[in-house]
């Protein structure tokens, strides 16, 4: 029987150490194939490049590395057959330098990089591990839970991928694991306005460390205990306690207009 085909991305860079953790933390579990950014590309999100061409470089042998964004990364390497022998059995991506958290997954590379998987209907999952934590404990960990994913029941391709999002807190040894929902992490909304030798205003965009709120049952509060958390994320972003809020701006006396 052939021996599963896990493709790994991340968002901080081909050579960054949680990529590199990971990998060999899934090596005696999985055939891998890393193809990830040529450099750290934290917090693109989703994006695609669309406005120049992608160039990518083999390192070694099935590492590559490409400059573009997470989610580029994972759309070529299912889109050229040279980097994959086959269709991957799973995606993983991480593990992040830093924790992607409640509405982190927005802004998140390495949630993306999982995402794109899972919009082509492969299971997926993305790591995170919080400040200064150790990645080698974390990789440990993870290769766990990726040989759980490999065997889960309804997990096979399709039309829907599975996505897990999973944060390490930085501590061990870890409390265990807990199967969560989406927290509250809330950031103060700065932006450092600064000057160039020119006189001319420019902007960095931060602020302080970021708190969490309470959430029973969330992925911030099983980190703040000293759990790894499992999140489920979904594809379909449909709010369904707003569906009649859309019914009725969508009723009698919409779009009528326009002379």
């Amino acid at each position: 029987m052939a021996r599963p085909l896990i493709l790994i991305s991340n968002d901080d860079g081909v050579a960054a150490q949680g990529i590199r953790s990971l990998r060999e933390a899934l090596s005696p579990l999985a055939d891998l194939v890393v193809v990830a950014p040529d450099r750290e590309q934290s917090a693109n999100s989703h994006s695609l490049t669309l406005h120049r061409p992608l160039r990518h470089r083999t390192l070694e042998e099935h590492v590559h590395s490409v400059d573009g964004t997470p989610a580029d990364c994972i759309y070529v390497a299912l889109y050229r057959k040279h980097f994959l022998p086959r269709w991957p059995d799973l995606v993983v991506s991480g593990i992040n330098h830093g924790y992607n958290l409640g509405t982190d997954i927005f802004y998140s590379g390495t949630v993306a990089a999982a995402r794109e998987a899972a919009l082509r209907g492969i299971p997926s999952m993305a790591f995170s591990l919080g400040p200064q934590g150790s990645f080698e404990r974390a990789a440990e960990a993870a290769a766990l839970l990726v040989a759980k994913m490999l065997e889960a029941p309804g997990t096979e391709e399709g039309e829907r991928g599975a996505l897990l999002n999973v944060n390490f807190p930085p501590q061990a040894p870890f409390g265990g694991v807990r199967a969560t929902r989406l927290g509250r992490r809330v950031y103060l909304d700065e932006v450092d306005v600064r000057q160039d030798p020119r006189g001319k205003e420019y902007f960095w965009i931060g602020g302080p460390k970021a708190h969490h709120e309470p959430v029973d049952g969330s992925d911030t509060e099983a980190v703040d205990a000293g759990f790894i958390s499992v999140t489920p994320l979904s594809i379909d972003a449909t709010d369904a306690d707003d569906l009649g809020l859309a019914a009725w701006v969508a009723g009698p006396g919409a779009g009528e207009g326009g002379e």
